[in-house]
């Protein structure tokens, strides 16, 4: 297959009575997955099925309808994209995985935090005593980092907190975590502009993702737990990517081995009861299935066992998560019927 550097090549699908039922829940609105914006199924390297809906609201011009052409939010699957920056990185000798985090304030005595590597960033389990909260603004440092005292230096928030476990040793989700990681990235890039041309250059670009938007907060630093917008079918390109070992069909993006770190369990989720690989959701099945996964239920699900790559873009209330992720599983899976 030729990578979909201007767009993806279409083909024809028969689906099954079960997968357009699947489809049609996606989209009912009054249903528990909420508001579907999109859904993008890339097989066998073609796209097969798009499908758009509902509309952006704005507070100063009409709600902008989503197509094909509109730019959503990623919220949390930016994590996923981090893994393949670092990736890059390592290939070429800049980072090294099992290294002690480049951060100044914490390696001062008897400080925790200065036994933290990169690969117990990576998996989440630094130790740092972070509180991933979405509703209570009284406790979520991830409320305060993005949008309350923490937002013009998200890293800066995050570096700040203190070490409560031994590194290595605790699984706990944390969009500071991947802003702090982010920070260490543009050590070795440069901020501001030169993050930006960094990430086009060696990711977005050769991908053909020209609607991937990073934001950058004031520091220069992307805000990679939280902020890329692209259109549905770019979000799929990086999903492919993943699914093609780290290559196009020209050259290799990130090795084979930084993919395959990706989607093998490093830690588990007891509160999710989920595995967890390297900034990457793991499925830890039969068909080797992993997911970047964003806030309200954005998703690029990655199927190596069924050349399958899906893109779920939307609004599903928290209390409705369980429901998306048995909905995920039952789509990818009619695929085997």
């Amino acid at each position: 297959m030729s990578w979909p550097h201007e767009d993806w090549e279409t083909a024809r699908y028969n689906f099954g009575s079960n997968q357009d039922r699947l489809i049609e829940n996606a989209f009912d609105d009054r249903g528990p997955l909420g508001t579907t914006y999109a859904l993008v199924v890339i097989k066998g390297g073609r796209l097969v099925f798009e499908r758009y809906a509902g509309s952006l609201p704005s507070f100063s011009r009409p709600p902008e309808t989503v197509t094909a052409n509109t730019r959503l939010l990623s919220w949390s699957m930016a994590k996923s994209i981090l893994h393949a920056i670092l990736g890059i990185l390592i290939a070429n000798g800049q980072l090294e995985l099992d290294s002690v985090a480049p951060i100044d304030e914490w390696h001062s005595p008897n400080d925790l935090r200065g036994k933290i590597t990169i690969k117990n960033l990576l998996e989440m389990r630094d130790g740092l005593d972070f509180s991933e909260d979405y509703r209570d603004s009284r406790v979520s440092d991830v409320i305060e980092m993005l949008f309350g005292t923490g937002q013009n230096n998200v890293s800066r928030y995050a570096i700040q907190k203190p070490g409560i476990h031994e590194p290595g040793t605790v699984f706990n989700y944390s969009s500071g975590t991947s802003n702090i990681l982010s920070s260490i990235v543009a050590r070795v890039v440069g901020y501001g502009d030169r993050y930006l041309e960094f990430l086009n250059d060696k990711l977005f670009v050769p991908l053909g993702m020209s609607s991937a938007t990073p934001t950058l907060d004031e520091s220069g630093v992307w805000v990679a737990s939280s902020y890329v917008h692209a259109t549905a079918r770019d979000f799929a390109k990086f999903g492919y990517l993943y699914l093609s070992r780290g290559r196009t069909d020209t050259h290799e993006i990130i090795p084979e081995d930084w993919v395959d770190y990706a989607r093998n369990p490093q830690a588990f989720d007891q509160e999710s009861g989920s595995w967890y690989g390297a900034h990457w959701w793991v499925a830890n099945d039969d068909l080797g299935t992993f997911w970047a996964s964003g806030y309200e239920g954005q998703l690029i699900c990655v199927v190596p066992g069924l050349d399958l790559v899906i893109v779920r873009l939307g609004k599903t209330d928290l209390e409705y998560k369980t429901h998306l992720a048995k909905w995920l599983t039952e789509f990818y899976r009619s695929f085997t019927e």
